[in-house]
């Protein structure tokens, strides 16, 4: 680039034939990092104040069956022990209910794989199609393997 300033020309001087894009540059950064800072807060451009529901807490917690099932395999409905045939009643009764409640099982780990299936196929014939495992969160163990993802 020849910007003419330091170089001696013995005939008549020429127009620089030449755009500068270092401005053009700097004013482009500084568009792209005013809209990556932007960005995030556009989602939260609208101010809403929500109401505040006490019930909501009771209609989640009433909207889920706890079931529990210990190493033996006997199981517990809301830390209450109830046999097969009162499960069954129970679940039916649940899935006359509208919304149909979620069925949250905990079960321990030497609990065999045959008791946790006889309580899932047991709440799907009776009508409840919503189960969810609930788990402890992982401890941090620096001798185990990472989780797969």
């Amino acid at each position: 680039m020849a910007f003419g300033g330091f170089e001696r020309h013995s005939g008549p001087s020429q127009p620089m034939s030449e755009i500068n894009v270092t401005p053009l540059v700097d004013v482009m950064l500084v568009l792209l990092v005013i809209f990556i800072i932007t960005a995030p807060l556009l989602s939260y451009a609208i101010k809403i104040d929500l109401p505040n529901d006490p019930a909501a807490a009771s209609e989640a917690a009433a909207g889920t069956i706890k079931l529990s099932i210990d190493a033996e395999g006997k199981v517990y409905v809301d830390s209450e022990a109830i046999a097969d045939e009162q499960l069954r009643e129970r679940f039916r009764a649940a899935a006359k209910l509208s919304p149909v409640p979620e069925l949250h099982v905990r079960a321990d780990k030497a609990t065999r794989y045959e008791r946790v299936s006889f309580v899932m196929s047991t709440a799907q014939q009776m009508g409840l199609t919503k189960i969810g495992f609930v788990t402890e969160p992982a401890v941090n163990d620096p001798g185990a393997p990472a989780p797969a993802r």
